[in-house]
């Protein structure tokens, strides 16, 4: 299944953002704890540890591999979130998370701004496998990240920028 939940665009002549979501099967207070509670953000995405509040530092490990400091600079329950990855670096980059209900749904849209153009494609198969891991996690399934990057890699390489 390639349905593609993602979209890329051009920030400027070397950045880019990736913008992906997609509708679960829960109430919004749980969809909200599913993507801000260390314990659980570990079961599909990352671990993550430090200051949980607005202004603090926080050191996350992603199931992709990636790592590195995160600084939370807006927190919203249960609605909105925004974590600057890399804060004041060269490779600065910025996810922010909006979460609405949608009757007994809750969609999520994440949108990551200020990646590299040329690794653009490799940033939109990520943060699709990832939602789509939130998926399978909230159903009681396992992480499958790696093989559905590598699956969805050439969809999104091919893909252009809007």
């Amino acid at each position: 299944m390639n349905r593609i939940l993602g979209s890329m665009r051009r920030i400027d002549e070397v950045r880019g953002a990736v913008r992906v979501e997609d509708v679960y099967d829960t109430d919004i207070g749980d969809l909200w704890s599913a993507v801000t509670e260390p314990a659980r953000l570990a079961r599909w995405i990352a671990a993550v540890e430090g200051d949980l509040r607005v202004g603090g530092t926080v050191q996350t490990q992603f199931t992709s591999t990636w790592e590195g400091p995160g600084r939370i600079d807006v927190c919203e329950p249960p609605k909105h979130l925004v974590v600057t990855m890399e804060p004041g670096t060269d490779d600065e980059a910025v996810i922010e998370a909006w979460l609405t209900s949608e009757g007994e749904q809750t969609r999520l849209v994440i949108d990551e701004r200020g990646l590299p153009l040329d690794a653009l494609y490799k940033h939109g198969a990520g943060w699709q496998a990832h939602i789509e891991d939130l998926g399978r996690y909230l159903a009681g399934g396992q992480s499958n990240w790696k093989a559905r990057w590598t699956e969805l890699t050439p969809a999104y390489q091919s893909l252009g920028l809007s």
